[in-house]
């Protein structure tokens, strides 16, 4: 992927520089403002980087802008940790929930519609992936800047206890109704099918929870357990991250009535029903 590229007249991409297994290329960016506005809002600054920040303030001033607001899709710190550059460019920081970004000053809220930098945004709250997800629907272009509600390539992970898959999966099924014409994903290539991924993204989930409890009625009786039956040996992150997501299945099928799990301290008791 090029580092800084212009997605439409009202959109630019700018990737930083922290690839990963989770983070895939690195986070995209995104510049949003009206061409000729002077004005652009800058999405999920992404990892404090002093690289990073010249490549948005280079691309900013490639359009004859300046950087007037700084949103946040939410606060996992690949896409938040760079809120410092706002108290550089002396602009305001917006997210759903200010309680995760103490930088935030203002509070967005569903349906917002914010017309900074001449290029209505509107706030799509899409909890799920974490409680403070939010999309961001550029109604020019009709595309949704989506950041880890869905990804460029591969799914998404439910980042349990503050993510809940119930949560994620209504926000997809709302994220379809909205009928956009483009996906501007967190982290990988740009999505020209929005229909199809959200309804394979819909798919994998209802697959995942079936997966989990299968692995249970097999034998499988800790989270460590049905993440190898699931996924094998992945170490690391992607452990981590598989974790994570099995425990949100969990108590999606606990609360459901169809397992019961249940964590005292260090001891972890999984059942099926």
């Amino acid at each position: 992927m090029d580092r800084v590229r212009d997605v439409d007249d009202v959109t630019t991409l700018v990737l930083a520089p922290n690839p990963s297994p989770m983070t895939l290329e690195g986070t995209n960016t995104y510049l949003v403002g009206a061409p000729g506005s002077g004005e652009v809002v800058c999405v999920d600054p992404g990892p404090d980087d002093a690289s990073h920040r010249a490549a948005i303030e280079s691309a900013a001033a490639a359009r004859d802008a300046e950087v007037v607001a700084v949103l946040l899709t939410h606060h996992h710190p690949d896409h938040a940790a760079a809120v410092t550059f706002a108290a550089i460019w002396g602009v305001p920081v917006a997210s759903a929930d200010p309680s995760f970004v103490p930088a935030a000053q203002e509070r967005l809220a569903d349906g917002q519609r914010l017309a900074r930098g001449g290029a209505p945004l509107r706030v799509v709250a899409t909890p799920g992936h974490s409680s403070d997800h939010v999309c961001f629907h550029v109604e020019d272009t009709d595309a949704v800047i989506t950041g880890d509600h869905v990804l460029g390539r591969g799914t998404s992970v439910v980042a349990w206890p503050d993510g809940d898959v119930r949560r994620y999966v209504t926000s997809l099924e709302r994220l379809a109704d909205l009928g956009a014409r483009s996906l501007l994903p967190g982290h990988g290539p740009l999505i020209a099918r929005p229909a199809a991924v959200i309804a394979e993204y819909i798919a994998h989930r209802r697959q995942r929870e079936e997966s989990v409890r299968d692995a249970v009625l097999r034998g499988a009786d800790t989270v460590e357990d049905i993440v190898s039956v699931i996924y094998g040996n992945l170490g690391g992150s992607l452990q981590a991250a598989a974790a994570s997501t099995v425990k949100a299945h969990l108590d999606a099928l606990t609360q459901d009535g169809r397992l019961a799990w249940s964590l005292d301290g260090d001891e972890e008791r999984i059942v099926a029903r």
